[in-house]
């Protein structure tokens, strides 16, 4: 029996989370409804314009509101990642210990630096557009990894967004290496558009021969096959991955299980934020399979769990929620 049911390694963001208008993004000239990566400068700039309005904080980073998920779930959780010894720092870790996440930071003395940031930008579409200052967690590396931890894992979970620093690609590759070596499941998740758009080889060096499973929505899915056939998109993703995910928003989500397509149907409902809906996806997914859970059952489990946490604000639910969902799902 593995001490982890996931290991996660990612980007350690703290997420500040603003509702904003249309005519606001225009005004800044921020590309809508993407993840955008700038530099400190230009996040300061953004926060000046965001003065009068409050924000939601919560320790994040696309893995880590994954791990985070499968955890008030109720599986047990390692996160890998990189932040400083400022308060921002001391907070994200404070936080993944109480979501009840074990960390490589617990304990240790924190580098100087800062601590990385995104803003969340939400609008009245439900839509949410990300600008992101990795700051210290732009140099996320094999030196954040604990084998240790990957080895007494049952499954291995990376993101994309490591792809946009060549020490985070590194630490994705050795990581999903190191679990592989250990007999450790693979998963891994593409993340954003822009990343497939903007750094489709380097997804494809982290997924080297291939995962075990692969998550990804409808649009990163049909980019990674430099298609608009989501059929075609399909085909393609069994090339990278033994199954996968694809989520279609309000279309519920398509999973392969090695040998065939099941349609996971959406629950609907009035989405407010559309943060952290593939993130609750993953997490209740890898939740459900390794808890016993059919990839049929994992994904409806996932599907409920990701239109619950649209109806909120957030990247996450509250533990009491989560709880009370699942509960709910296996009644």
């Amino acid at each position: 029996m593995s001490k982890y049911k996931i290991c996660g390694v990612g980007h350690a963001l703290v997420d500040m989370e603003f509702e904003v208008s249309t005519d606001f993004l225009q005004k800044l000239g921020i590309d809508k409804g993407v993840m955008t990566l700038i530099d400190g400068e230009r996040q300061k700039e953004v926060l000046e314009n965001l003065a009068d309005s409050s924000a939601k904080k919560v320790s994040g980073g696309s893995a880590a509101n994954t791990i985070v998920a499968a955890s008030q779930l109720g599986a047990k959780c390692f996160y890998s990642c990189k932040v400083a010894g400022d308060d921002t720092g001391a907070f994200y870790i404070e936080d993944l210990a109480r979501s009840g996440v074990d960390s490589n930071f617990y304990n240790k003395n924190r580098p100087d630096g800062v601590t990385g940031k995104c803003l969340v930008l939400v609008t009245s579409d439900a839509d949410r557009t990300m600008n992101t200052y990795l700051g210290i967690s732009e140099t996320v590396s094999t030196d954040e990894l604990v084998p240790e931890a990957i080895a007494d894992s049952e499954y291995i979970y990376t993101e994309g967004y490591l792809v946009t620093s060549p020490s985070g690609k590194a630490a994705a590759i050795k990581a999903l290496e190191l679990a592989r070596e250990a007999g450790v499941k693979t998963s891994f998740s593409l993340s954003d558009p822009n990343m497939v758009q903007f750094f489709k080889e380097g997804l494809l060096e982290i997924i080297g021969p291939g995962v075990d499973f692969l998550f990804a929505n409808d649009a990163e899915a049909m980019k990674m096959a430099d298609t608009e056939d989501l059929t075609a998109a399909v085909e393609n993703l069994k090339q990278l991955a033994k199954s996968f995910a694809i989520t279609r928003g309000a279309e519920g989500a398509l999973i392969f299980d090695g040998n065939e397509i099941i349609e996971i149907a959406p629950n609907p409902v009035k989405a407010i934020d559309t943060v952290g809906a593939g993130d609750m996806f993953a997490g209740a997914f890898l939740y459900g399979i390794t808890n016993g859970m059919s990839f049929s059952q994992a994904g409806d489990l996932a599907s409920l769990a990701s239109s619950r946490v649209v109806t909120i604000y957030g990247a996450r639910m509250a533990p009491e929620e989560t709880q009370s969902l699942l509960k709910e799902f296996l009644a």
